[in-house]
């Protein structure tokens, strides 16, 4: 059965992670090929509070389109979602994410 947004033709990807824990890098990967592969460029990112797992997955699409590192991408997300929160073990995941880019 079709959910509503199916019906109206908005495609959905879970990455399903428990709060406060990072995502997996082959999720992360997953989100950020959905978001390249995304018909007219629009994507919406969410997690339920929107502090760390859904910015994490944000911080990994613009390390690959942008070239940034870790830092770069969390400070350009932070400057404009000055309550995003991501964790040590968040970046600990942004730094592997940031190796398979360089393979």
């Amino acid at each position: 059965m079709r959910t509503g947004w199916q019906k109206l033709g908005v495609e959905q990807l879970r990455l399903s992670t428990t709060d406060l824990t990072p995502p997996s890098v082959q999720d992360l990967t997953k989100g950020v090929n959905f978001i390249l592969d995304a018909p007219e460029g629009s994507v919406y990112v969410h997690c339920k509070a929107g502090r760390s797992r859904s910015a994490t997955l944000v911080a990994c699409y613009l390390m690959k389109v942008h070239n940034w590192s870790p830092e770069e991408a969390v400070s350009f997300i932070k400057d404009k979602r000055p309550h995003v929160m991501i964790l040590p073990s968040h970046y600990e995941v942004l730094r592997t994410f940031q190796q398979t880019l360089s393979d």
